[in-house]
């Protein structure tokens, strides 16, 4: 890796959240040249979101795919940087107002789409984001966790550099990337990937107790997944 980890513990300066909202900006304007690195595919799929969801869903899905193709060059910092950004300039909707459901983990596709969603939205889009970029599921961990400053459950993104270090958090409340320690207002409960599922124990460990296919969302939105990109 090029660039330490240690970056993380103070100001981080790669891909500058100005350029990146001047960046998206001109997708949503229509800037209509950015297509030509996207494959057919994601055009048929942006054009296919954008006749049920508005223009502004179309231009999101390719402003992603742009997104995906300009960090795949970039070191594991750019690219935690680059998603993390990214995904936290849509909005936080809760899922009743957005599903009329208590709880719905939208898959990226998704959560583009509708342009918000909630906590556990922007992770799992950050997860296949930056798994899509080649980052291993085992430096991963969806982290469901309790915000303590908000008294109420929440979910952010770890990686860890090593199976032993102290992972970086992604997260769309604190959204600077910060080292676990430094995050006191989260108390973990559980943790999961696509293969395990872990309970916490202390922060930045945890038990594993099986797979993550006993999480029944994390089943149902990965089906989901399969069946939007056909």
């Amino acid at each position: 890796m090029k660039t330490s980890l240690r970056a993380f513990a103070g100001v981080i300066t790669l891909w500058p959240r100005a350029i990146l909202s001047v960046w998206l900006g001109l997708a949503l304007l229509g800037a209509t040249f950015l297509q030509a690195d996207i494959s057919q595919k994601y055009v048929t799929l942006a054009q296919n979101i954008g006749a049920k969801y508005g223009d502004r869903a179309e231009k999101r899905i390719l402003a992603w795919r742009r997104m995906v193709e300009g960090a795949q060059g970039s070191d594991v910092v750019g690219k935690l940087q680059t998603v993390n950004d990214f995904f936290n300039m849509m909005e936080f909707v809760n899922d009743i107002k957005h599903w009329g459901k208590e709880d719905y983990w939208a898959t990226p596709i998704e959560f583009l789409a509708t342009g918000g969603g909630d906590c556990e939205d922007f992770t799992i889009a950050k997860y296949f984001a930056l798994r899509e970029l080649g980052v291993p599921d085992d430096k991963l961990r969806l982290v469901y966790v309790k915000a303590l400053t908000l008294n109420q459950h929440h979910m952010v993104l770890a990686y860890y550099d090593t199976p032993t270090s102290v992972p970086v958090i992604l997260d769309n409340l604190d959204r600077t990337i910060k080292p676990a320690i430094q995050r006191n207002d989260l108390q973990p409960i559980y943790s999961f990937n696509a293969e395990n599922l872990w309970l916490s124990k202390e922060k930045g460990r945890g038990q594993l107790v099986g797979g993550s296919s006993r999480l029944s969302l994390w089943t149902d939105l990965n089906n989901r997944l399969t069946d939007l990109e056909g």
